[in-house]
């Protein structure tokens, strides 16, 4: 693909509502020479721009992922051992080995109020994903 090429299609991707904007004004000031009705241009002006144009931006708006309100409440203490041990600052048997550490600190900061088994739970099994992910 040559460079125009290139930025052409980057432009319709990621700027196409200027380009429908575009679009939109020049078919409603062709509009009235094609159809002979004055008229006809405000109303494809207000058709494009005021409804066709925040319908599709709508329906093109991308989601959030589920995985980001997971990761912002990640434990930094737990970040932090991940990324020493994707740097192979520290090897796989002093990460598990710190890893239980820190799933013990939590499990004494739970208050015994009946949930601790349920917290302990979660815990458990957001560290066994932790590993599964970091061994990946």
């Amino acid at each position: 693909m040559t460079g125009l090429a290139r930025r052409i299609a980057w432009n319709l991707r990621h700027r196409w509502r200027r380009v429908f904007a575009l679009l939109v004004v020049g078919g409603g000031v062709a509009a009235p020479f094609l159809t002979g009705v004055w008229w006809s241009l405000p109303l494809v002006w207000f058709v494009g721009l005021f409804v066709a144009l925040p319908v599709l931006h709508t329906l093109t708006k991308p989601l959030p992922d589920r995985d980001d309100a997971a990761d912002a409440e990640t434990d930094p203490a737990l970040d932090a051992l991940r990324t020493r041990y994707a740097r192979g600052e520290i090897d796989e048997r002093e990460f598990e080995r710190r890893l239980d550490r820190l799933v013990e600190t939590e499990d004494a900061e739970v208050t015994d109020d009946g949930r601790a088994d349920d917290v302990t739970d979660r815990v458990r099994e957001g560290v066994r994903r932790e590993i599964e992910r970091v061994r990946e």
